[in-house]
């Protein structure tokens, strides 16, 4: 059962923990290495993905409507105006894999989801905050052409790195990944309701084509599919549902997948990333991946109870939240919980908050209760 006065804390401590992550400039990193909390031998978060920094402003979205206070749009807009500085998006209109907080590149893979994720999101802010979309035009424009230019029919033109960056899809077999083709979609729905495009609508009908085509018939969805298929079970494919609504709670293939997701990746009450996972942000000396075993991610747990709130299932998504609560000390979500007391990980981590705060909102609605 959940303690509604340790989450009201924490939904508090978690808007600190996203407003300290934004900067003067407008980004909005992932976690802040200067923080109290922080472990020394945790890997360097401070930078910007865009994706990240998107839940970010659903999360401050939602907990500001819930709340009725409205305080932290600042936060989301000027980082809207920093992705138009952010390198390379005036040139390709794209968002690539992640950036220092002045904006300029720090990797240069691929990744369409990031741009589904910001388009998705200004989409959010200005539907939550009843704005005109004429401030973030520019942005919208250039985003959802961009989607637009590197997708040829069934695939997108460029090699593409997945959310987690350590898979790639290659174009000459038509591979693309669940998750991000599902962000795209979406960001390119939300462009047209905000300016009517028949470009982009078109694109994003093409997308969802190629996504529930080769997904029908099918008993679950798989990590990325094409001429070559990666068939693992992957929790990112929670993502298909919310935020990006490309199918339905209810779909039977998204229960299947569901289910599949818990009984292959659920550790320890909590839900790893896909089976095998190697990654920890545990390092040595500062600049070695240690890699002794990833472990489970609190954001995952949170992202579950959202699904089972949309099915109306509130007592399992009571017990997903309480499932990080009961294990996490203090006040701060990390991105991972191991099974030992020598791992470490990024802590506090913003993406771990901005999906408590989203699940909490979740559940909320779901009971029809407010705050």
């Amino acid at each position: 059962m959940l303690d509604m006065k340790r989450v009201q804390e924490l939904l508090c401590v978690s808007r600190d923990v996203i407003v300290d992550c934004a900067q003067k400039n407008g980004a909005i990193i992932a976690a802040n290495p200067k923080h109290p909390a922080y472990p020394k031998d945790a890997k360097n978060y401070r930078y910007v993905w865009p994706r990240d920094a998107s839940f970010a402003c659903v999360a401050l979205d939602l907990l500001d409507d819930s709340c009725g206070k409205g305080e932290s749009s600042q936060v989301q807009e000027r980082f809207f105006r920093w992705c138009e500085r952010a390198e390379g998006f005036k040139r390709y209109g794209l968002f690539f894999e992640k950036y220092y907080v002045n904006g300029k590149k720090a990797l240069h893979n691929f990744q369409p989801d990031q741009t589904g994720a910001v388009l998705f999101a200004v989409h959010h802010h200005v539907r939550a905050r009843r704005l005109s979309v004429d401030e973030f035009r520019a942005l919208v424009l250039r985003a959802a052409d961009g989607l637009c230019r590197v997708w040829s029919k069934d695939h997108f033109v460029r090699v593409s790195n997945d959310l987690w960056e350590e898979r790639f899809c290659f174009p000459d077999y038509r591979e693309n990944f669940t998750y991000s083709l599902a962000s795209c979609i979406a960001g390119l729905k939300c462009a047209h309701e905000m300016i009517p495009t028949d470009r982009w609508m078109r694109t994003a009908s093409e997308m969802e084509s190629v996504l529930k085509g080769y997904f029908q018939g099918q008993s679950r969805l798989c990590r990325s599919f094409g001429d070559i298929n990666d068939e693992r079970i992957d929790a990112s494919l929670l993502g298909v549902v919310y935020p990006f609504g490309v199918y339905g709670a209810e779909d039977k293939v998204v229960k299947d997948t569901v289910r599949e997701i818990v009984d292959c990746l659920c550790v320890d009450e909590g839900i790893m990333r896909y089976e095998g996972d190697e990654y920890d942000g545990w390092m040595y000396g500062g600049h070695m991946h240690r890699k002794k075993g990833a472990g489970t991610w609190p954001l995952l747990s949170f992202w579950l109870s959202v699904y089972y709130s949309r099915v109306g299932d509130v007592c399992v998504a009571e017990k997903w939240i309480c499932s990080v609560l009961d294990r996490v000390d203090g006040s701060y979500f990390p991105e991972q919980l191991f099974g030992n007391s020598f791992q470490k990980s990024v802590t506090p981590l913003s993406w771990s908050h901005c999906m408590f705060m989203i699940a909490v909102c979740e559940l909320m609605k779901a009971k029809n209760l407010k705050f």
